[in-house]
């Protein structure tokens, strides 16, 4: 009995390495190779080949169409730049009409101040010059009645046509 149990575990070993099992194993082995080759070729890689043509295709129409929008959006930058540029020249115009504006306004306000003072100043050299004029007088009657008052004081007389000759010569120089 323990003979025979040992002879049933030597046949009892791992199959694949039996020398009689061989072709046996080679045949399934080819053939299981043969259906896998044939299922990949098949069925998986064209899958995998129209998910990867699929995702260039994608890929590719993105990118043309970023290229579109970023030419569309240097066209915008350049349109957005010339009408900063456009407004900026609009402006400059404005701000000069403006100040051409408010410079004629101020000449013309400058011209009727001049013209409003050169009238007051004429007309207070008139008034200067008739206060002047009433000056001289008062200072001649002034004048006349000291020199008559001073003379009366010395004890001399004088009459008033001499003294009136007298203060308009030494008026004058």
């Amino acid at each position: 009995m323990a003979h025979g149990a040992a002879g049933h575990a030597e046949s009892a070993g791992m199959p694949q390495l039996d020398f009689s099992t061989f072709g046996n194993q080679i045949f399934w082995l080819v053939v299981t190779l043969v259906v896998i080759y044939f299922v990949l070729t098949k069925i998986a890689l064209p899958r995998i080949e129209a998910v990867l043509a699929d995702r260039q295709s994608t890929i590719t129409n993105d990118i043309a169409a970023a290229e579109e929008l970023k030419q569309q959006a240097v066209k915008a930058e350049d349109a957005y730049n010339q009408a900063l540029a456009d407004a900026r020249i609009e402006a400059n115009k404005i701000v000069a009409e403006a100040r051409a504006e408010i410079q004629a306004d101020v000449d013309k306000a400058a011209a009727k101040a001049d013209a409003e003072i050169a009238a007051k100043a004429a007309e207070s050299e008139a008034a200067i010059a008739e206060i002047r004029k009433g000056a001289v007088e008062s200072v001649k009657a002034v004048a006349k009645d000291t020199t008559k008052e001073i003379l009366a004081v010395l004890g001399t007389k004088a009459d008033a046509k001499t003294i009136t000759a007298a203060i308009t010569a030494r008026m004058k120089g």
